[in-house]
């Protein structure tokens, strides 16, 4: 059997999610660190505008915002090496 064949995609899913928020929070509370306000550097994607259908009886909104940083790049990377060593 190879290595790795018998690996749950979802554990890798949500060590990956793990990894963003994580990253995230870090990047975040590292802001007003000087030597460490480099990790909270990053760029949003997404609508800046809500999307909105109003069908009369029912509104639908429809809003997405993704803020990539380097914490949450370097959150993905060791969710991959975490992940490798299960």
């Amino acid at each position: 059997m190879a290595k790795g064949a018998g690996k749950n995609n979802w554990a890798l899913f949500l060590l990956l999610l793990a990894g963003i928020v994580l990253g995230s929070f870090i990047a975040q509370a590292a802001a007003n660190v000087s030597f460490l306000s480099w990790l909270n550097y990053g760029k949003n994607f997404g609508l800046t505008q809500p999307l909105t259908l109003d069908l009369g009886v029912l509104v639908l909104t429809f809003a997405l915002k993704i803020k990539i940083t380097i914490g949450s790049i370097i959150g993905i990377l060791i969710g991959i090496i975490i992940y490798h060593f299960i």
